[in-house]
């Protein structure tokens, strides 16, 4: 019977595990796959080390998961649609936009986030792969919101508890109402195409802070495509998210991955934040992700679909 190494991602982490000894026969082994499973729910992210690197072998362990879906934005480059439905390609290109921080500037940047925010379901998970890595940089940065609720200043905490955030697929760096670092500046945008698909959806609300079935709550905000707080679309309600955010930024303990050939990650989009932090123009980078379906049950549009006077409005 196949056995695996599970350990700690790092010691002094709440969240976070690695994992080696994973391969495409182990996991056929239900016992296996359970285990896995139980590492993901308690610690929220998973390295794996030293795995297969195959689109086939990144669809297996997807599927310890759940089902893959498919990425809403038609646009976004796809493997092999036909052979392995549901996995991207993410790569520096000029149309991937480049951005500078502190003088210096990155390809592929994106600030903290959670995955399809916009929309009214939130997938369960995400898996990524590095194909092709930069000699430096490209690293990806996780922050695990049960710590970060925990860590939080509790005058804030309660401010924002019971509030739902407003997402949009407004993810333009230029029409960021919040979170973009203070030295930042757009070299090359990544294109406004991103508008025309974001007239096709309402708003989308999801909670700052939800309740797992363990009893745990998360902070889970993200400014990347947030108007604002429902409710409280106000000068005053800003200045709250703003607040949060900053408080957000101090309470969590973030944990940057370092990419070496042979990972492979999984996160927990429902209670983890992620971003990706960039790495220079020069530099080729090529990654692979499957989005594991599910829902969490407590997003919804602000309007039904199809009633976009708001959008229109917005735009």
């Amino acid at each position: 019977m196949p056995t695996l190494d599970v350990r700690p991602l790092r010691d002094d982490l709440p969240f976070g595990a690695r994992i080696a000894g994973v391969t495409r026969a182990a996991l056929a082994d239900p016992a296996i796959r359970r285990q896995i499973n139980a590492v993901f729910e308690d610690r929220g992210m998973i390295v794996f080390a030293d795995v297969e690197q195959t689109g086939e072998m990144q669809v297996a362990l997807s599927n310890v998961f759940g089902p893959l879906k498919d990425h809403p934005v038609k646009t976004v480059e796809r493997v092999d649609a036909d052979a392995m439905p549901g996995v991207i390609t993410i790569r520096t290109s000029p149309e991937a936009g480049i951005v500078e921080i502190d003088g210096q500037q990155l390809m592929t940047w994106q600030p903290w986030h959670f995955d399809h925010s916009y929309n009214n379901e939130l997938n369960r998970a995400g898996v990524l792969r590095g194909d092709v890595l930069p000699p430096e940089g490209g690293r990806t940065g996780f922050a695990d919101g049960i710590q970060i609720y925990a860590a939080m200043n509790p005058a804030l905490r309660a401010a924002i508890e019971g509030r739902d955030i407003i997402y949009t697929l407004i993810l333009v760096y230029s029409l960021q109402r919040f979170g973009l670092p203070e030295n930042f500046r757009e070299v090359r945008s990544k294109g406004s195409g991103i508008l025309e698909i974001a007239k096709t959806f309402p708003r989308a609300l999801h909670p700052a802070v939800w309740t797992r079935a363990s009893g745990e709550k998360v902070l889970h905000i993200s400014p990347y495509g947030a108007r604002g707080i429902a409710g409280m679309e106000t000068a005053q309600g800003d200045a709250l998210f703003r607040r949060v955010w900053a408080e957000t930024e101090r309470a969590m303990t973030p944990y940057y991955h370092e990419w070496q050939p042979g990972d492979m990650l999984v996160w927990d989009n429902w209670r983890m934040l992620h971003a990706a932090c960039g790495c220079d123009p020069k530099y080729e980078r090529v990654m692979h992700r499957t989005t594991i379906k599910g829902d969490y049950g407590l997003g919804r549009w602000e309007t039904e679909p199809g009633r976009l006077e708001e959008i229109a409005e917005m735009m």
